[in-house]
């Protein structure tokens, strides 16, 4: 589960609910810092269990260098509404076309980011309509399914969405973990503790079955990725548990992408490393 360091948006920056042709979905939309020239706009898709708070981080950082980023929480997720009992509605393709959406009422093609699940997602949008896009970064996500052991994970997640409530399955979460995970990124105090308690709540237990299956079966649709053209960057972490980095390095290399590795970082280098991560998305942008 990601911890964003804080779910308190960045001074500056709005949250509010885009309107879109698919309907509303919950933002923080940063703008391009005071006296900085404008580069362009940034759509940011968090990942599986994640919301919109993951980027929060990266916000200043990037309106620094004239970027003005909106990180999107997809339908189920947290703030953004959606079925809590209907598996279909979060197909991929559902998913995909909320994104283009979503980029269709910014008004600008933007550079599209998608964080592990986020980047699957980002992946099947681009590949309906590559013009929507000005590029794509795959943020710590892989070319298919995610590894065994987090295979395996999933699963277990599933069965326990099968019988148990969204507040059980948190319960039953936290007693799971070990010490240093379940107090990881939570220094700041208990508001932070009921903050991610109060994201789970929020979801959709739909929206997890039917994403956590995609992480779970997703195929290798890299060559239809590099078929298309768009400019692609590759950045993760150092360590990567859930798709492991010679992966995403031989990725990166199918694809013809730019690629960065966060140096101590890990599946989330937007919370574990934000500046360096942020420098390498406008490096790649600037170029773009």
């Amino acid at each position: 589960m990601s911890r964003p360091p804080t779910f308190v948006p960045p001074p500056g920056a709005r949250a509010y609910r885009l309107r879109t042709v698919r309907g509303e979905f919950a933002v923080v939309d940063a703008p391009v810092a005071v006296g900085v020239e404008p580069r362009g706009v940034a759509l940011l898709l968090p990942g599986f269990t994640g919301s919109k708070e993951d980027f929060n981080p990266l916000h200043e950082p990037l309106a620094a260098r004239g970027y003005r980023t909106v990180a999107v929480d997809g339908r189920g997720q947290f703030e953004s509404a959606g079925p809590v009992d209907d598996v279909s509605a979060y197909a991929q393709e559902e998913l995909a076309r909320d994104v283009l959406a979503q980029a269709e009422a910014l008004g600008t093609a933007p550079h599209l980011v998608g964080h592990s699940l986020g980047g699957q997602i980002a992946r099947a949008a681009a590949l309906l309509d590559p013009s929507a896009f000005r590029s794509l970064t795959l943020m710590s996500s892989g070319p298919a399914q995610i590894s065994e052991p987090q295979q395996q994970r999933v699963k277990l997640l599933r069965d326990a969405l099968g019988v148990l409530t969204m507040g059980e399955v948190w319960e039953a979460i936290q007693a799971m973990e070990p010490p240093e995970e379940t107090d990881a990124g939570l220094d700041a105090g208990l508001d932070d503790r009921a903050d991610l308690r109060r994201r789970w709540l929020a979801g959709s237990p739909a929206q997890l079955l039917a994403t956590g299956r995609q992480l779970c079966t997703e195929p290798d649709r890299v060559a239809e990725l590099a078929a298309i053209g768009l400019p692609c960057h590759v950045l993760s972490g150092a360590r990567d548990d859930t798709w492991p980095v010679p992966l995403l390095d031989d990725m990166a290399r199918r694809l013809g992408a730019r690629r960065t590795v966060v140096e101590g970082a890990e599946h989330s280098p937007n919370c574990d490393r934000p500046l360096p991560t942020a420098r390498a998305l406008a490096d790649f942008w600037d170029g773009s």
